[in-house]
Order: structure tokens, then sequence, then C-alpha cells
């Protein structure tokens, strides 16, 4: 199949190859020996990462103690 680069540097998948990835948005792209290789990619939203929660915690100043209070309260029987 061919693919045309345009004067944006946008290059349109043929149907038949994007219909080969139903639902896939975001692809990774790198160079491989002078050729382009496109791989769906998965987009992880930011602080979604158990690492980026973490990161999240420690800036708003949340210790590992304030969690298991939290989670106490939260598992507390209501009356």
């Amino acid at each position: 199949m061919l693919a045309k680069r345009t004067s944006k540097n946008q290059i349109t998948l043929p149907k038949k190859i994007a219909e080969s990835f139903p639902g896939v948005e975001y692809f990774d792209i790198r160079i491989e020996k002078d050729k382009i290789l496109l791989a769906p990619a998965k987009i992880v939203p930011a602080g979604t990462t158990l690492e980026g929660v973490r990161e999240k915690m420690r800036q708003l100043g949340i210790t590992a103690k304030d969690v298991s209070e939290a989670v106490r309260w939260a598992r507390r029987q209501r009356k």
C-alpha cells in the first residue's frame, strides 16, 4: 500500500490498515533500520500509575499514616 506525506508532514493510514486496529487512537512511532514503525499505544493519564499516585501524594503531603487512618475511617461500621 502507498501513503503520501502532505505539505504539513501528515500521513493518512490507508483504510484497510486503520480497520485492522479498531479503537486505537494513538500509535507509538520509531525509526528502525531506515524504516518507520508504528505500534498501537495505550495512553495512561498522568497520575494513574502507582508512581504517579505516590508522587502526587508526596506533593500534597499525604503520609502512609494518613492513608491508614483514611482506610480505617472508610471501613468503620456505620451505626
